[in-house]
């Protein structure tokens, strides 16, 4: 049987792109071709790229009193939708030129929480979307003490209009799965931390 990754990017053959929106975000045009798992090629197709930075995402936890913070804020992508376009989100941001994942998580997390994380636990890294957007997502389990946690933030000049919640473990997992929160990083986060929570309480204490 044959096994996957049998390409490489080098197999890729881009024959022309061009920029075709520049705004708070990017669009590229790209004319491409590729092989085929038949033993063939394509012939040379056209597709639409969204251009956009990196970003780092990072789940608050408190061990010790089992309870996370989460982010309510409107987000335009949602709206439209039945739900409502305020969303409880991770403390995230995109990574700036020369910052490493862990120097953004540190910097969200005093802008957009006034949290301080005392330690930052690898969850994963993923693509958001690889059909259509270039956007990889660094995610983190950070730990806080949720002892003076909550309220309202957010950077003036970024258009942000931020409410930290401090919420019980319980019910930000049971929040996943009545729906409440459907954005990626949050659930992601979340499943991780259902099924690493007891090892999180015992290690981090």
């Amino acid at each position: 049987m044959t096994k996957p990754f049998q390409f490489k990017a080098s197999d890729v053959k881009v024959e022309k792109r061009e920029t075709v929106f520049q705004g708070f975000f990017r669009m590229d045009k790209l004319w491409l071709t590729h092989p085929r798992f038949d033993g063939g090629d394509m012939p040379v197709f056209t597709r639409e790229l969204f251009i956009r930075g990196d970003a780092t995402c990072v789940l608050p936890y408190d061990a010790e009193r089992d309870q996370v913070v989460l982010l309510e804020q409107f987000r335009l992508g949602a709206l439209g939708r039945t739900q409502s376009p305020w969303l409880l989100e991770l403390v995230a941001g995109m990574n700036e030129d020369g910052e490493s994942p862990e120097e953004v998580a540190r910097r969200e997390g005093q802008e957009e929480a006034g949290l301080t994380f005392q330690r930052l636990d690898k969850i994963c890294d993923y693509l958001v979307s690889p059909g259509g957007s270039t956007e990889m997502i660094h995610l983190y389990c950070g730990r806080i003490s949720t002892e003076d946690a909550g309220g309202l933030y957010g950077m003036e000049h970024e258009h942000e209009d931020i409410r930290a919640h401090v919420v019980s473990s319980e019910d930000a997992i049971a929040m996943i799965h009545d729906g409440r929160i459907n954005n990626a990083a949050a659930i992601i986060a979340l499943q991780w931390l259902e099924l690493n929570r007891a090892r999180l309480r015992r290690g981090w204490q």
